[in-house]
């Protein structure tokens, strides 16, 4: 019997019949993106084979030197959307300010934030890296986006997604109406629905956290962990420890599996350590659209008003129940 054969642009054009007011435009940037990931893949894929691993020499906004695929993986996605007037302004984590799109290209409805290529330390390693997105509404007035067209609380994002590669390359997005995921195909140069209506479990046995910065907590995460690895057959205690370090490749296993992912506060970092706009928003609106929760400790992240857009904040994010636990430990609720 021969398998349903969904790809991306398939997918995204039967959700777009459902709203008739739809122009097209919306579901044009998203198979944007896909192209760009497509792209970016192919890189990755052949990183060992041809000159691009390795640090530039340069070094970012946030003071990391930066990978010679996390300036490839930036132009690609800027390159693949900045004449395409679907984008009013573009802002990249590589990126001191905004990306405003070229005078000679038209303007779009829409602001697109973007991680061009989280985890990329482990390159090197052949560690799974992954690319984040966020698509916001443009909400200034003029022709052009601004920044507080970037500026917006996660709650106000349209779409967000994220690609992962690893072992195989997929791309996991949500426009408000679930969480689908996408698995690339190089025979067939397609991204083929292979996750359909992903939902996360309320409660995992997973957590992934670097407990190197133990002695760096404050008391209320240290008795989390503490809590987490003691045995309770009515939570399924001790959970397993799976910390791989890339981000996306901790979420991905998370999201699939159940879990919780924990970047908290602490002595060196009392803001947190990752972007509230390239990481936690995108992947918050994810979580929550699968049925998990994200919470910087104290809030959801979701309703964080930004005030930047190299914001840092921290950040617990996976399973609901696990996250809403955690929450009590770190309010010293518990």
């Amino acid at each position: 019997m021969v398998p349903k054969l969904v790809t991306i642009e398939r997918h995204i054009s039967e959700t777009q019949r459902k709203f008739p007011q739809a122009t097209g435009e919306f579901s044009a940037l998203l198979n944007d993106i896909a192209l760009a990931a497509k792209i970016i893949s192919r890189e990755v894929n052949k990183a060992g084979l041809v000159d691009v691993l390795g640090f530039t020499g340069e070094t970012n906004v946030h003071g990391e030197q930066v990978q010679k695929l996390d300036e490839y993986a930036d132009a690609i996605v800027f390159k693949a959307l900045d004449h395409t007037g679907r984008l009013c302004v573009m802002a990249s984590e590589e990126r001191e300010d905004i990306i405003p799109i070229p005078e000679k290209f038209p303007s779009g409805k829409y602001a697109l934030l973007y991680d061009p290529l989280d985890g990329s330390s482990n390159i090197d390693a052949n560690v799974s890296i992954g690319t984040i997105f966020s698509i916001y509404r443009k909400i200034s007035g003029g022709e052009r986006g601004l920044l507080e067209d970037c500026l917006q609380k996660g709650v106000e994002q349209v779409a967000a997604g994220y690609v992962i590669y690893g072992s195989s390359t997929m791309l996991v997005f949500t426009t408000g109406n679930g969480v689908s995921g996408f698995t690339y195909d190089p025979s067939v140069g397609e991204f083929l629905l292979s996750h359909e209506n992903i939902k996360i479990p309320k409660r995992g046995k997973i957590y992934s956290v670097n407990e190197g910065y133990y002695d760096r907590w404050d008391e209320g995460m240290k008795k989390y962990i503490t809590h987490l690895k003691q045995s309770d057959k009515e939570t399924n205690r001790p959970y397993s420890a799976r910390y791989i370090g890339s981000l996306v490749a901790d979420f991905h296993r998370n999201l699939l599996y159940g879990g919780i992912f924990l970047y908290p506060a602490d002595e060196k970092n009392p803001k947190g350590k990752l972007r509230l706009m390239y990481e936690a928003n995108p992947l918050g609106f994810i979580v929550e659209q699968a049925g998990g929760y994200a919470s910087d400790g104290q809030r959801r992240v979701l309703e964080i008003e930004p005030e930047d857009i190299h914001q840092r904040t921290p950040l617990i994010i996976g399973s609901h129940d696990d996250v809403k636990e955690a929450e009590e430990f770190l309010q010293n609720k518990r």
